[in-house]
C-alpha cells in the first residue's frame, strides 16, 4: 500500500510530507523559499503562499527554474513515498520491480456503433460542428475563456478528422469513471482504451454500459474474482505488469481523483507506474488535465487584459472594494508585468489537492523534453465532486458575473479529449521557459483574464448562486 514516510513516533502525516516536497522543491533555486516552507508552522492554513512561491521562483534564470523545481519536486516525492508491505517498506520503484503476488485477468468490452469521423462539441443542448464550432471558439476567445491557441488547436483538429481515429496507439485511463476524461470521446471515435478503476460494481455497469454502445473497445484489467477494476495504491505492481503485456504505444492518461490525503499517495504512485512504463516503453506518451484552480504564469496578453477589464469595472465594485477596505474584488494583476502571475487557488481545495496536481504538473514539465506530452488546462466545471462541496457549488453559479464561464462535464471532456488528440498527433518540444509550455492550448474558464483576483472575488458569487433564481 503506498502510504507517506512515519516519523519517529511511527506517525504518517500528510502535512509533514508536503511540507517536506515543497521545501525540497525549492531549495536549490531559492533557499530562503525554501526554509519558509519548511518551517511553515501552520501547513493547511498557510500552504497557498508556498505554492505560489514555486511558480514565482520558477521564473528565475528566464524560465529555465522551472525545470529544476520539477525535478527537485519529483525526486522528493519518491525519495519519501513508501510501498507497505507484510514484509517491509520498499520505495515506489522497487515495490513496481517486484513481481505481482496476483497478477490481473483482462475483460473487454466491444462497441457495434459507427465511429464519429467529425469532430463535434456538445454545448449548451447543442452539438457544434462546422461553422457553429468556429463562432464558439471565436466567442471563447473574444470573452477570454480559452486561450487563442486552445481554440487554433481545436480548428486544426477539426481539420483534420483522421487524426481523431486513435485505433493506432492505446489510451491507458487511469481513473477511466472521470468526468473529466476523454474516455467517452475516444470511444466515440472509435479507439482502444485500457481501463483501470477501483473495482465498484456500480461504477463499472456505467462505463460498459458507455463502452458497449460506442464505436471502440475498452479492456479494464480484472481479479480473480472476477470484479473490474485496480487499485492502484495497493496493486500497483500489477497493474504495470497488465498494461505491459499489451502490444503498441500506450498513452497514459492521468484522470484518477482521491479525496484527502489519498490524493498525493494516489498521484505519487500514478508518477511512479509513467517513470515505469517508460523506462520498459520509450515511446510512451502521458496525458495529463490540470486544474484551473492553480497558480500559473501567464501571458502578457492576459496580463492586459485582465488590467483593462479592472479600469473599466462599475461603479458598485469600486464601492464594494472600497467598503471592504479592498479585501475584495482586488485586481488580479496589480502590476503590469510579463509574464503575469495568475493564483486562482481555493483554499477549500486543500494542500493534498495542490500537492497533487502540482506532482501531475511537474512530471509533465521534465517529460516534455525528452518524450511526448498532452498537458492542458482544464475549464472549471461542475463535476460531482465540485458540486458536492455546497461552497465551491454556490461560487460556481454565480462565477458569470466576474467572466467565468463554468462549463458542463460533456462539454469540458470532449474538449480535452480534442486537445488530447491535437498533442498527440503535432507533439511540440519543451520550450526554454518551462512555463510557456502551460499556457498552450489552455482553456482556464476565463480566471486568467478577469478583472479581480479569483479569491476576492469567488466569495461574492458564491454569495449570488446561494440566492434562489
Amino acid at each position: 500500500m503506498t502510504d507517506f514516510p512515519a516519523d519517529d513516533s511511527g506517525r504518517r502525516s500528510s502535512s509533514a510530507f508536503g511540507r517536506a516536497v515543497v521545501a525540497d522543491a525549492l531549495r536549490h533555486v531559492d533557499p530562503p523559499a525554501a526554509a519558509a516552507a519548511e518551517q511553515e508552522p501552520d501547513w493547511r492554513r498557510n500552504y497557498l503562499r508556498h505554492f505560489r512561491a514555486l511558480v514565482e521562483v520558477g521564473l528565475a534564470a528566464d524560465g529555465a527554474a522551472g525545470y529544476e523545481i520539477a525535478e527537485a519536486g519529483l525526486a522528493s516525492v519518491h525519495a519519501r513515498m513508501r510501498y507497505r508491505r507484510d514484509d517491509g517498506e520498499f520505495s515506489l520503484a522497487q515495490a513496481l520491480l517486484a513481481a505481482p503476488d496476483k497478477p490481473l485477468g483482462t475483460v473487454e468490452v466491444t462497441g457495434s456503433a459507427e465511429p464519429e469521423r467529425e469532430l463535434v462539441l456538445p454545448y449548451r443542448g447543442e452539438l457544434l460542428r462546422g461553422d457553429k464550432l468556429h463562432r464558439r471558439l471565436d466567442a471563447w476567445v473574444a470573452a477570454g475563456v480559452v486561450e487563442p491557441t486552445c481554440a487554433e488547436a481545436v480548428r486544426e483538429v477539426a481539420a483534420n478528422p483522421d487524426w481523431l481515429d486513435l485505433s493506432d496507439q492505446h489510451l491507458v485511463a487511469l481513473g477511466a469513471g472521470a468526468e473529466m476524461g476523454p474516455v467517452a470521446a475516444v470511444l466515440g471515435w472509435g479507439g482502444t482504451v485500457l481501463a483501470v478503476d477501483l473495482p465498484r460494481p456500480q461504477l463499472w455497469d456505467r462505463i460498459s454500459t458507455a463502452a458497449s454502445g460506442s464505436a471502440g473497445r475498452l479492456l479494464a484489467p480484472v481479479a480473480g474474482d472476477g470484479t473490474p477494476g485496480a487499485d492502484l495504491l495497493s496493486d500497483l505492481g500489477a497493474v504495470a505488469q497488465w498494461l505491459l503485456g499489451f502490444d503498441g504505444r500506450l498513452i497514459l492518461g492521468n484522470y484518477g481523483y482521491a479525496p484527502g490525503a489519498a490524493y498525493p499517495k494516489l498521484a505519487a504512485a500514478v508518477d511512479a507506474l509513467g517513470t515505469h512504463l517508460r523506462e520498459q516503453r520509450h515511446d510512451t506518451a502521458l496525458a495529463v488535465l490540470a486544474t484551473p484552480t492553480d497558480v500559473y504564469a501567464v501571458p502578457a496578453e492576459a496580463v492586459a487584459q485582465g488590467r483593462a477589464r479592472y479600469q473599466d469595472r462599475s461603479r458598485l465594485a469600486r464601492v464594494a472594494g472600497a467598503v471592504s477596505r479592498h479585501r475584495m474584488l482586488r485586481p488580479n494583476y496589480p502590476c503590469d508585468v510579463a509574464p503575469g502571475i495568475n493564483d486562482s487557488l481555493v483554499p477549500q481545495q486543500g494542500p493534498n489537492y495542490a500537492l497533487a496536481k502540482r506532482i501531475h504538473r511537474w512530471r509533465a514539465t521534465v517529460a516534455r523534453r525528452d518524450g511526448v506530452v498532452s498537458f492542458a488546462v482544464a475549464p472549471p466545471t461542475r463535476t460531482r465532486s465540485v458540486v458536492s462541496n455546497r461552497l465551491l457549488a454556490a461560487a460556481y453559479a454565480g462565477a458569470h458575473l466576474f467572466d467565468v464561464e463554468i462549463f458542463e462535464p460533456a462539454t469540458a471532456s470532449k474538449l480535452m479529449a480534442t486537445l488530447l488528440v491535437h498533442q498527440i498527433r503535432k507533439p511540440r518540444t519543451a520550450r526554454p521557459a518551462a512555463w510557456e509550455d502551460e499556457t498552450i492550448a489552455a482553456a482556464h474558464g476565463g480566471l486568467w483574464r478577469v478583472a479581480y483576483h479569483p479569491r476576492t472575488a469567488l466569495p461574492l458569487a458564491a454569495v449570488r448562486g446561494f440566492l434562489p433564481g
